[in-house]
């Protein structure tokens, strides 16, 4: 059965990206995979806690929150994945808590994540 669980919604400031969002400006991809859905999940909490100045705050079977705090200001960022099973795919949201902008810190950490899981899994060997 898909989830049906849904990761919060991004302002309208453009300090947010998410993968289950219609709008163009903060919509990024969801990152696919193709092994055990336990395998993937535990390719992102294996990655998550390799993050500088990341600490994850919740985890349930299908869904995970980080906290990513700024080197400087020490400003908090959350990020979210939710597992959907079925279709093989974790939706991410990535936000910042304050400010109006966030000059694509955001999208970057979403893509280095997506990037660092890609590369994980051709390290480890999965598919």
């Amino acid at each position: 059965m898909a989830t049906t669980k849904q990761l919060k919604q991004c302002p309208s400031s453009p300090n947010c990206v998410s993968s289950q969002t219609d709008s163009g400006d903060h919509y990024v991809p969801p990152i696919s995979y193709n092994g055990p859905s336990k395998q993937a999940y535990e390719t992102i909490v294996d990655i998550l806690k390799s993050m500088k100045r990341t600490k994850i705050v919740e985890e349930e079977p299908d869904y995970i929150h980080a906290e990513c705090k700024s080197r400087i200001f020490r400003f908090t960022d959350d990020i979210e994945f939710l597992f959907d099973k079925e279709k093989k795919v974790i939706d991410i949201r990535s936000a910042s808590r304050m400010g109006y902008s966030d000059f694509g810190v955001n999208r970057k950490r979403v893509e280095k994540i997506k990037h660092k899981f890609i590369n994980y899994k051709s390290v480890k060997g999965q598919s």
